[in-house]
């Protein structure tokens, strides 16, 4: 077995934490297409924390798109392995891996609060191995949220590079939609500044999220949906959502977000 690449992260975890991102994956074109279509749908939760719970329900939640779906916890600490073993199971599993992911290759990777412990300089290397390590038309998702969940970002990634950013949360639980800034991925949190592309997109956010405030009367979900409208008529290549999600959620290509220095 090759040696887990990485470093031990905090490990904090939670029930329903990753929700938000697990019901995204479920109703995503292009992740459905990719479990759907898989000779061997096999998908790796990289770094799930001191508890396997979330490892549980992504299982629970992507069998809605393939019941025959197998998924792999991997963790660098053995003691944290050995914790979750007790939960293996049903095409649920546990093993000691990191970045390499233990030699395995899946279809689908879900890591969510790793890269946000490590240096901005590490993520690419980080990301160039995870792409080398998935199948040809593999994906990768590499997310940040909040200790409840509520407030999540998201890069979507696969053989070529990084496809998607996905910004989501519970619309009553925040002020503004820059509120997500503080949960930007590693490779764009501190990229929130003047001349950056993720800030012109937060900054037209929260304009267009003020000038939404009468739909407020309907509820906040109401008035993310006028947001979103406002956004994609001024020009923001936003991606429309396949069908009424819970969540509060502005998906936009990479291309529209990539960092320029």
């Amino acid at each position: 077995m090759p040696k887990p690449v990485g470093a031990i992260t905090r490990g904090t975890t939670g029930v329903n934490r990753l929700r938000r991102c697990d019901r995204w994956l479920a109703h995503s074109p292009r992740v459905r297409r990719v479990l759907t279509e898989a000779a061997d749908p096999l998908v790796v939760d990289l770094g799930y924390g001191a508890l396997p719970v979330t490892t549980l329900e992504l299982a629970a939640r992507l069998r809605a798109v393939r019941s025959d779906l197998r998924v792999t916890g991997l963790e660098i600490d053995p003691e944290r392995v050995a914790t979750a073993a007790a939960a293996a199971g049903d095409g649920v599993d546990f093993a000691l891996g990191g970045f390499e992911l233990a030699g395995l290759r899946p279809v689908l990777v879900r890591a969510f609060n790793v890269l946000r412990q490590y240096p901005e300089h590490e993520v690419l290397a980080a990301w160039a191995r995870l792409r080398a390590g998935v199948t040809a038309d593999g994906l990768i998702v590499d997310g940040t949220c909040d200790e409840l969940g509520r407030r999540c970002a998201w890069v979507l990634l696969d053989a070529a590079g990084p496809v998607s950013l996905t910004l989501a949360c519970d619309p009553r639980r925040i002020d503004r939609p820059s509120d997500l800034a503080e949960r930007l991925p590693k490779a764009l949190i501190h990229r929130n500044v003047d001349g950056e592309p993720i800030h012109d997109l937060l900054r037209a956010a929260d304009r267009a999220w003020a000038n939404a405030a009468g739909h407020g009367v309907f509820g906040p979900r109401a008035r993310w949906r006028a947001m979103l409208a406002e956004l994609t008529e001024a020009g923001t290549p936003i991606e429309p959502q396949r069908r009424a999600l819970r969540d509060a959620v502005l998906t936009v290509p990479w291309s529209a977000v990539a960092p320029v220095r």
